[in-house]
């Protein structure tokens, strides 16, 4: 009987030491990828504050080109907007 106990309590030892270093694994998996998100998160808000800084910087330089390219993209969404809406009837 004592026996038997003993190698009970050594397996359920092994199992307590199997699920604290599969939990550890996973822990460290969760941890890298919040790190990893985080990363790309800031990435895209890097990216885009460089296309916006970009983009003012084209406007101040050529302010009548890009006023014609948004008349241009107002005029071709108006467009398709009518477009759009004469089909529906």
């Amino acid at each position: 009987m004592t026996n038997s106990l003993a190698d009970k309590q050594a397996a359920v030892e092994d199992i307590f030491r199997d699920v604290n270093r599969i939990k550890s694994i996973v822990t460290d998996a969760v941890e890298e990828g919040v790190e990893t998100a985080l990363r790309a998160v800031k990435q895209g808000r890097d990216a885009a504050e460089d296309a916006v800084h970009d983009a003012r910087t084209a406007i101040k330089r050529n302010p009548l080109q890009s006023a014609g390219v948004i008349l241009g993209v107002g005029i071709l969404i108006g467009c398709l907007a009518g477009f759009l809406a004469s089909r529906r009837d």
